[in-house]
């Protein structure tokens, strides 16, 4: 008690404005007491207005009134520091803007511990212990403090919210479904509590695997990017090398043809001089035979002239010799003996050359095409986001056609409808489903799908299964959601989930078999998710339809 008491003491002899012990307290005419130099830079900051007010109980002051230190506040609040006994609470103890604050506490608050959802009160530790000690609180429900505590409580009756109403998926008091909810599916907000509650533990272990299994899908895509750099890194070092190796090779070819150019070059070009040195020798001897027979032809003496003539006979014997011949009517023939080669030269080596190019060309052009179809697109397994619009889920809308030749015998079929009647239109079929009212599609689904159900009757099972499944939401292969009137029901591995959700006869179903994703819509005006399902799939999966009784029909529709 002593110590309650010296609290009480502290909390009293404490300044509202610096919150601590008063030093050099004074007491303004209004009764309250405030350090000195606390008051003062308080009514510092009011001069422009000329009045001056208390900070807590705002009487205004006109003069400033003078300030005069309370001489018996001050020896009090000595002697209290000077007692030893235990200090008050911490600053980090009183409540904040942000904290919760005890609703018990008066003066300066401190912060909250639990809130109790009978009391609707929020307790510090030391206003909490009656909930500890006394057995009238026994079923009283603690829990971590939070401001909101008001809206526990029915703004139409005052009483607390313990129930809950399905039908309007809101909280409500015990005298609401006698008033405003009569009628309505009322349950206890502990049972409904513990419903979702059931549902969202499902959720967190199926995010729970989601997170494993895309946490292995990271370290996958993390070694396949390593092993890609490292087989990339290879490539190259390898392609490189063999081509700084082809590179050389044309090098050296290139040296060894230009080498053989020049030295065939050579050999012709002397072969050429040599004939042309021998042309010219001819040259200057048939000039000197020109003039000496020019000169005999111009002697006019006869007989000086025929016998000069054998020494002319010496000169047409040379004529023949150097590639000339007389015929018998005195005309003079040249006999070249030069065979001049059209004016090819080495053309056929640029032709070479040239068709070896293209067929390097040709070989590089396949093997570039070959390399293009060696590096294979890596496959992302990361999803993208599930669209959150309509027009975003009709990017991915399929058609869905009835195959009948999983449809039960009772099943009439048309284009995308399926009727459910009491006749034997069909005959039994091995792939047919004999009990269940039920049909898969004909399209395999593998990549990112959305389409919708519409339906009539008492209730549909909109389902999506691997392949010849005979009972939806029976087993781990297939997943359906049941519709039948107010009521959904989630059905897998034959358990089930009751839903809530607005009623509408049409059912949008968007699936990323990839990311492993599956959810159900109810669609009227605007969509509203129903269930969705985490997973992976490991099969190619079918849509399914399961009528519930005779005279209901239902259609695959392609939303557009």
């Amino acid at each position: 008690m002593a110590e309650k008491g010296v609290q009480l003491d502290r909390e009293t002899f404490s300044c509202s404005i610096c919150l601590d012990l008063l030093r050099d307290p004074v007491t303004v005419p209004c009764g309250h007491s405030y350090c000195m130099d606390c008051i003062k830079s308080f009514w510092d900051g009011e001069n422009e207005k000329e009045i001056y007010s208390c900070p807590q109980c705002r009487q205004t002051y006109n003069p400033r009134p003078v300030l005069l230190k309370n001489t018996m506040l001050a020896v009090l609040v000595e002697q209290l520091k000077k007692t030893g006994l235990q200090a008050a609470p911490a600053d980090h103890c009183y409540a904040g803007p942000e904290d919760v604050a005890c609703d018990v506490c008066t003066g300066r608050k401190l912060k909250a511990v639990k809130s109790c959802l009978v009391c609707l009160i929020s307790y510090c530790e030391k206003h909490l212990q009656p909930h500890y000690q006394s057995p009238a609180f026994e079923k009283h429900k603690l829990v971590e403090p939070f401001k909101k505590l008001q809206e526990n409580i029915c703004s139409l009756h005052g009483e607390a919210l313990t129930m809950f109403c399905r039908s309007d998926q809101q909280c409500i008091c015990y005298i609401c479904p006698v008033d405003k909810h009569k009628g309505h599916i009322t349950v206890s907000a502990a049972t409904e509590r513990t419903e979702k509650q059931i549902k969202l533990d499902l959720c967190l272990k199926e995010f729970k695997q989601g997170i494993q299994d895309r946490e292995k899908d990271v370290k996958v895509l993390q070694q396949e990017a390593e092993a890609i750099n490292r087989s990339a890194d290879k490539a190259v070092e390898d392609s490189e090398k063999t081509f700084a190796e082809l590179i050389r090779l044309i090098q050296i070819r290139s040296s060894e043809v230009k080498q053989q150019v020049r030295s065939q070059q050579k050999m012709e070009v002397g072969r050429v001089k040599e004939l042309q040195e021998k042309l010219e020798k001819e040259i200057s001897e048939l000039k000197g035979n020109d003039a000496e027979l020019k000169m005999q032809l111009h002697i006019e003496d006869h007989t000086q002239f025929l016998n000069n003539y054998p020494k002319l006979s010496q000169l047409i014997e040379t004529k023949d010799i150097l590639g000339y011949k007389t015929e018998l009517s005195g005309k003079v023939e040249h006999l070249s003996t030069i065979n001049i080669r059209p004016l090819r030269y080495f053309e056929d080596v640029t032709a070479a050359v040239s068709e070896v190019r293209d067929k390097l060309q040709v070989v590089l052009t396949e093997t570039e095409t070959n390399i293009s179809l060696t590096v294979t697109e890596v496959d992302v397994l990361i999803s993208q986001p599930e669209p959150k619009t309509r027009d975003g889920f009709l990017r991915f809308s399929r058609e869905i056609t009835p195959d009948p030749n999983t449809a039960n015998r009772r099943l009439l079929l048309s284009g995308g409808n399926v009727t459910a009647v009491d006749n034997r239109l069909y005959r039994n079929q091995p792939d047919r489903s004999t009990d269940d009212l039920q049909v898969q599609s004909t399209e395999s689904l593998t990549g990112r799908s959305y389409w919708e159900v519409e339906w009539r009757g008492r209730g549909v099972h909109v389902a999506v299964a691997y392949e010849n499944i005979k009972g939806f939401g029976q087993d781990d292969t297939s997943w359906a959601l049941e519709s039948n009137g107010n009521n959904y029901t989630f059905w897998y591995n034959n358990v089930a989930m009751y839903l809530s959700g607005p009623w509408c006869n049409r059912v949008g179903v968007y699936l990323d078999h990839r990311a492993g994703i599956l959810s159900f819509y109810s669609v009227s005006e605007t969509m509203t998710l129903l269930h969705r399902v985490q997973t992976t799939f490991t099969e190619p999966l079918y849509a399914g339809l399961r009528l519930n009784a005779y005279g209901d029909t239902a259609e695959f529709i392609k939303p557009t």
